[in-house]
């Protein structure tokens, strides 16, 4: 039984949102003069992608989306964490801007904002130009200096209207599930490359920061990473030694850089590959943060694995805890824990939840309805623990489900469902789910306690 959420203690302004990423719902891979992203790349290789999946329709949210903003207005958020597709709006990853991209997202943001839906505006969601990546990617620093060069021009059309950006959203996935584990574009398996482009990333977050100030006067720019809670399987000083390994490659590798600490000595070392440095870069890297967004899903424990990849820490899976359709634990104490973690340890004065969900096998009934009590027990209990992380003196200022829309999960393809709304991919039939109706009474429930 989900504990009870304590909703007084979320400020009056707090901001309830939800969030999508431009490649798992837009669809119209080749409309519009948008071009191919890694992503379509990785996705139409065989193999790559559970049951061959792709994202050339996905919820066909191109088209659809004056649907998918009433939808947002029934659920009654304020806020929508929305990317952009650089491959829509500079196809060649430099040079030419395509008007017809741009176009798009000026049609969204207007038709948000006349919602009464406040964009929230992700520059990166992991969908490279493809150009770019025959050019050598996030291996070399050129593509540091395009993202900051597109953000520039996302910002200069977009900015009169958005105030809230996001540089890049969960670098981690782009840096190590895509360059080194080689489950995420662009399917590399090479640590060096791994290590550059990580660096690379954070480089053209900094850049990317930079830009979109100069574009947008007063625009408030943030950084989305993905953590977890590490533990160690046993109190074995080896397996310690892996947590905390495992932790610097989790967390401290892209929040220590981001907060003026450099790059953790005890990664590098491990690492082994000479990080790509030129002066003045860990100051770019370091550009101060409006806000800080914090994607939770899971804990990891972990053992020591000496013969494995990379940071030689293997999770542990534990017996007899509840786990979503994706196998993650689910511990909303974790959630609690990092947000105290960035507040106490790295000083952030300015937190938001920009994801935070879990996949459920989820069937129609009879009627059409979809039940999710699994999914709306999980945003309960997540709900629940961002109230105590209040309480304790964190400074949270919104929250956003992941996701609106049931979507195309990367490599797991449309099986795995996110959604607070279900998408019949046959029919592109929308159906708000319980969860959905749940966090809309969320929502009005907190908007009357601040009336009252």
């Amino acid at each position: 039984m989900s504990e009870p959420m304590d909703l007084a203690a979320f400020p009056r302004d707090f901001v309830w949102g939800t969030a999508t990423a431009a490649y798992q719902i837009e669809g119209a891979a080749t409309e519009d003069g948008r071009s191919p992203s890694i992503w379509d790349t990785f996705s139409h290789t065989p193999g790559k992608t559970d049951n061959g999946d792709h994202g050339d329709v996905a919820c066909d949210h191109y088209h659809r989306w004056p649907e998918d903003i009433a939808l947002m207005s029934r659920l009654g958020v304020g806020s929508y964490r929305m990317s952009l597709a650089w491959p829509r709006i500079v196809p060649g990853g430099d040079g030419p801007v395509n008007a017809p991209g741009l176009d798009f997202y000026d049609r969204l943001v207007d038709g948000l904002l006349d919602a009464g839906i406040t964009p929230n505006i992700t520059l990166y969601h992991w969908d490279l130009p493809q150009a770019l990546q025959d050019r050598g990617g996030w291996t070399v620093r050129d593509t540091a200096e395009h993202l900051a060069a597109y953000a520039s021009v996302a910002a200069g059309r977009l900015g009169d209207r958005v105030t809230r950006w996001a540089t890049l959203n969960e670098p981690l996935c782009s840096g190590w599930i895509g360059h080194l584990e080689g489950r995420m574009a662009p399917g590399l398996s090479d640590l060096t490359a791994a290590v550059r482009a990580s660096y690379h990333l954070l480089l053209g977050h900094g850049l990317a920061a930079q830009a979109v100030r100069a574009a947008v006067p007063g625009a408030q720019v943030g950084l989305v990473t993905n953590h977890s809670t590490v533990e160690a399987a046993s109190t074995r000083p080896e397996d310690t030694a892996a947590a905390t390994r495992m932790d610097g490659h989790t967390n401290r590798w892209w929040l220590d850089p981001v907060y003026g600490r450099g790059f953790p000595a005890d990664m590098r070392e491990l690492y082994g590959v000479a990080l790509p440095e030129r002066p003045g870069d860990l100051e770019t890297i370091a550009t101060p943060l409006d806000w800080h967004g914090l994607n939770y899903y899971f804990p990891v424990t972990v053992a020591d694995d000496p013969a494995g990849p990379v940071p030689h820490a293997r999770e542990v899976r534990l017996p007899d805890v509840p786990r979503t359709g994706m196998d993650w634990q689910v511990d909303a104490t974790g959630l609690e824990a990092l947000l105290l973690r960035l507040t106490e340890e790295y000083g952030v004065q300015n937190l938001y939840v920009t994801e935070n969900g879990s996949a459920f096998p989820d069937t129609p009934g009879p009627g059409g309805e979809v039940h999710d009590p699994d999914r709306t027990r999980y945003l309960e209990d997540h709900l629940a623990a961002c109230a105590r992380a209040v309480r304790k003196g964190v400074p949270l200022a919104g929250y956003y489900a992941w996701s609106l829309l049931d979507n195309f999960e990367w490599a797991y393809g449309y099986d795995k469902r996110f959604g607070l709304v279900h998408v019949d991919y046959a029919t592109q039939k929308r159906t708000v789910k319980t969860s959905g109706h749940r966090y809309a009474d969320i929502i009005r429930a907190h908007r009357r306690a601040r009336t009252a």
